[in-house]
């Protein structure tokens, strides 16, 4: 297997991801709180990335990952990683922006997609 088919073995979009999600995989949304907040997968875990190494154990290693952020680069490294590791681990491709593009559910009602902090370095 070459480097681009792990790549494009992990990389799912959103109805894959919803697909494994109905069929009991994890999903774990690595964005910060503010993001989070704003508006959100419902079902889905929230793990900053950041937060993540030390909440590895928290995982079902029997049960797939699905691992999202707004844009799907964040949770390309966490499914990478935790991929690396022995996990079946997935990215939604194209994060919650490409969830919402294709007019699946968030909440809270009225959430929406929140962009990066102008302050963000």
């Amino acid at each position: 297997m070459t480097s681009e088919t792990i790549e494009q073995d992990i990389e799912i979009g959103p109805a894959e991801a919803a697909e494994k999600v109905a069929g009991g995989a994890q999903l774990v949304d690595v964005r910060q709180d503010f993001e989070w907040e704003a508006g959100r997968i419902p079902g889905a875990e929230h793990i900053p990335l950041e937060q993540l190494p030390a909440a590895a154990e928290r995982f079902d290693q029997e049960r797939p990952i699905v691992f999202q952020c707004r844009t799907g680069s964040r949770s390309a490294m966490a499914s990478q990683v935790f991929r690396a590791s022995g996990f079946e681990a997935y990215n939604l491709s194209g994060g919650l922006e490409a969830w919402v593009a294709e007019g699946r559910e968030i909440e809270p009602d009225g959430g929406v997609v929140a962009g990066p902090r102008p302050d963000a370095s």
